[in-house]
C-alpha cells in the first residue's frame, strides 16, 4: 500500500536518479518514490522544475500548508486519468438545477446520517446526546422541502451547529471546551485540531479524485467558481464526522494530545508541530483500518472507502447506478 508522506520540517525536496530525498539541515532523508502516494508539505520545502516534472511522471501529488497548518494549494500533476466525457457529465449535472440539487442532498443527507452515528454511538456509551440527536432528526425533516442549494447549505451548517453542541457532552475535558466554531484563525485547541484535522481530509479526497475520471473542480453542494477544487469538499462532509471527529476524540480522550501542545500566537492558536505528528500518525492508522462493508461483502480500509465514493458518483454521472452516500453502521 502506497504511503502518505507527512514534511514538518524545512529543506529541500530533491530528484537522486529514480528516486527523491529530502534535505535537511541534520541530514538527508531517501523517499523511495514508488511507495508514495501523495506529500503533505508543513514545513518550508523548496524544489525546482526538474522535481517537479519527476513527480508528475509518477503521479505523486503535493499538497502545502502553511504555518498554521492551514491548506495552501496543490501541486496537481497533469490528470492521467483525463475523461472529457466525464466532464461533460460532471457540467451537466451542475448546469441542471434539479440533477445538481438531487447529488447535493445525497451529500447533506451523508453527512447528517453519519453525524447522527457518532452522537448515537457515544450516547451509547453514557453521554447525555439524546436531545441533540432529536433535535438533528427533526431538523433533517426540512430536507426534502429544500429546492435552494442556498437552504441545503443552511440546513447542513445548522445540523452541523447542533452537533458541535455535542462535542463537550462527549469529551468533558475542560482543556477542550468548544465554547464556537472559529476558523482562521482558530481560537481554541478544539476548534485549532477541528480545522487541522479537516484540511487534511481534504487533500486525501483529492487525492483519491485524482485516480479517478472524475474532475475535482466540478462540486455539487459546494460552488463551482474561481476556487481551484470543489467537489473534494462535497464528498469530505461525509467523512469528516467517522475519521476526523471520532479520531480527535480519541486523540484527547487517550491524552495523546494535551493543551501543551498549543502555542498561543497573535491571531489565534497553534498547534506545535509535536501535536501535528502525533495526529498525522493517529489519522494514518485509521485510514489503513478496514472494516466490514456490508454493500460488497468483504473488508475495506477506510481510505478505501473514500475512493468507492467516489466510484460510486461516476456511476450515478453516467446514469448506471442512483448515488447512495455511505453511512457508518458502527
Amino acid at each position: 500500500m502506497k504511503k502518505t508522506i507527512y514534511i514538518f520540517s524545512d529543506g529541500e525536496l530533491r530528484r537522486k536518479d529514480n528516486t527523491l530525498y529530502y534535505e535537511t539541515e541534520t541530514g538527508k532523508k531517501y523517499l523511495p518514490v514508488e511507495d508514495i502516494n501523495e506529500i503533505l508539505a508543513f514545513g518550508d520545502v523548496a524544489f525546482n522544475k526538474s522535481l517537479l516534472e519527476f513527480i508528475s511522471q509518477k503521479e505523486i501529488l503535493i499538497h502545502y500548508f502553511n504555518y498554521y497548518g492551514y491548506y495552501m494549494g496543490t501541486f496537481y500533476p497533469r490528470e492521467h486519468l483525463n475523461s472529457g466525457y466525464m466532464i461533460l457529465k460532471q457540467a451537466e449535472h451542475y448546469l441542471n438545477d434539479q440533477k445538481r440539487l438531487e447529488l447535493a442532498k445525497a451529500f447533506v443527507w451523508g453527512a447528517y446520517k453519519n453525524i447522527r452515528q457518532v452522537l448515537k454511538y457515544y450516547n451509547n456509551r453514557g453521554r447525555e446526546l439524546q436531545e441533540i440527536i432529536n433535535s438533528i432528526e427533526e431538523q433533517i425533516k426540512a430536507l426534502e422541502s429544500c429546492t435552494e442549494i442556498s437552504q441545503l447549505m443552511a440546513l447542513e451548517g445548522h445540523i452541523r451547529e447542533q452537533y458541535y453542541k455535542g462535542f463537550d457532552i462527549i469529551l468533558q475535558n475542560k482543556d477542550f471546551v468548544f465554547e464556537e466554531r472559529s476558523r482562521r484563525p482558530p481560537k481554541n485547541a478544539l476548534n485549532t485540531l477541528i480545522s487541522f484535522g479537516n484540511s487534511i481530509i481534504y487533500t486525501m479526497v483529492l487525492s483519491e479524485i485524482y485516480k479517478t475520471h472524475l474532475d475535482p473542480r466540478i462540486g455539487f453542494l459546494h460552488a463551482t467558481n474561481f476556487r481551484r477544487f470543489t467537489l473534494n469538499l462535497d464528498v469530505a462532509e461525509i467523512f469528516k464526522p467517522i475519521i476526523i471527529d471520532r479520531l480527535i476524540f480519541s486523540l484527547i480522550d487517550k491524552k495523546m494530545i494535551t493543551k501543551n501542545d498549543f502555542e498561543k500566537q497573535l491571531e489565534g492558536l497553534v498547534l506545535k508541530d509535536k501535536g501535528k505528528k502525533i495526529f498525522v500518525e493517529e489519522l494514518d492508522k485509521k485510514l489503513q483500518t478496514t472494516i466490514n462493508h456490508r454493500s460488497i461483502g468483504r473488508k475495506v480500509s477506510y481510505r478505501r472507502l473514500i475512493r468507492l465514493e467516489l466510484y460510486k458518483i461516476t456511476k450515478h454521472l453516467l446514469g448506471e447506478e442512483l448515488y447512495e452516500p455511505f453511512v457508518a453502521q458502527w
